[in-house]
């Protein structure tokens, strides 16, 4: 009787353990493959998935995405100059089935894959290009390894390069390069600065000249503006002065002559006008003869035979003459 219960524990104790592992509960980011006598069923999931006892056997895929870092790399660039990279794979399933049966271990293989792609990508490019263009060696790799990755059903999402090492020597050069470049950089600039610099100050110098220039002859109009109001205003008081006040200003004028230290002969107008009958009186005290002898001898020159003229005898004595000088300078002012 107990042999008989023993074997009953231990028959219910091996269906139950059985039932329990033929009932799996797959997550939201697990696919469950199933193979059924050895061959490959739909992936499963997510949920409770029931399977046959002895008869099915699964496999878990994981649907996340993961990383697979690329150790660093020598490779050879178009330019003949060794480099050292070293880049991050990303990739996730997208077919759960494939990625169990069309490869064994998936990141060996894309290790593998993405070495000799990078090798062959870098050994097309300069080593500036390398330097410069990492995007775009980031697409192009990207793009190959998804051409080969696509039939064991996996999405590489994508590649990044994390470090470039190129040799010390290159490094060297680099540096050398830089520098001479920051060099030109700063000279340029510099020049440029002081182009703009000297530009600046001679708009600045032609502005002040222009605006000067422009004060100035705004001055000179207002200054001629000035003087020829100031021209009307004495023209105008001048139109109004009578003769009293033009003797007035006549004598303060030679009173202010009189007071100068220095010595000066002055003859009022007016005294020349007081002497004009004095020198009428000379001038016909100087003919000495009346008029009745002039008329006389001019009577008697007449009747003389000779040629006869239309025109009358012009005097042309000396003293005639001196007397018609006499009178002119007489009219004439003395200063």
């Amino acid at each position: 009787m107990t042999i008989d219960i023993v074997i009953w524990a231990a028959v219910l104790l091996v269906l139950l353990s059985t039932l329990l592992s033929s009932v799996k509960v797959v997550r939201e980011y697990q696919r469950l493959v199933v193979f059924r006598l050895g061959r490959v069923l739909q992936a499963k999931g997510p949920g409770i998935v029931f399977l046959i006892p002895i008869v099915d056997k699964a496999v878990w895929a994981d649907l996340r995405e993961i990383f697979l870092e690329i150790p660093r790399q020598t490779c050879i660039t178009k330019d003949n100059a060794p480099i050292d990279i070293d880049f991050l794979i990303y990739s996730r399933v997208v077919d759960p089935a494939l990625s169990v049966v069309q490869v064994n271990n998936f990141a060996g293989a894309s290790q593998g894959i993405a070495t000799t792609t990078l090798r062959a990508v870098i050994g097309d490019i300069p080593l500036d290009d390398v330097l410069a263009k990492r995007e775009d060696i980031n697409r192009v790799l990207r793009s190959k390894l998804d051409e080969v990755t696509e039939r064991w059903g996996v999405k590489v999402t994508s590649v990044e390069i994390r470090e470039i090492v190129p040799p010390r020597d290159i490094q060297d050069a680099m540096n050398r390069q830089m520098s001479a470049e920051r060099n030109r950089r700063a000279m340029v600039t510099e020049s440029e600065g002081k182009r703009q610099s000297t530009i600046l100050v001679a708009e600045g110098d032609k502005q002040s000249r222009i605006l000067r220039a422009e004060g100035e002859r705004q001055a000179a109009v207002l200054q001629a503006e000035g003087y020829a109001l100031a021209l009307e205003r004495v023209f105008g008081s001048a139109r109004k002065i009578d003769e009293k006040t033009m003797v007035l200003q006549y004598l303060d004028a030679m009173k202010e002559i009189g007071a100068s230290p220095s010595a000066k002969y002055f003859f009022p107008m007016e005294l020349m006008e007081f002497l004009k009958p004095l020198r009428h009186y000379v001038e016909r005290s100087g003919a000495g003869e009346p008029e009745e002898g002039r008329d006389r001898k001019r009577a008697a020159a007449g009747s003389r035979p000779g040629p006869q003229t239309d025109s009358p005898v012009a005097d042309v004595s000396p003293r005639a003459t001196t007397t018609a000088a006499d009178a002119s300078m007489a009219d004439a002012p003395l200063e």
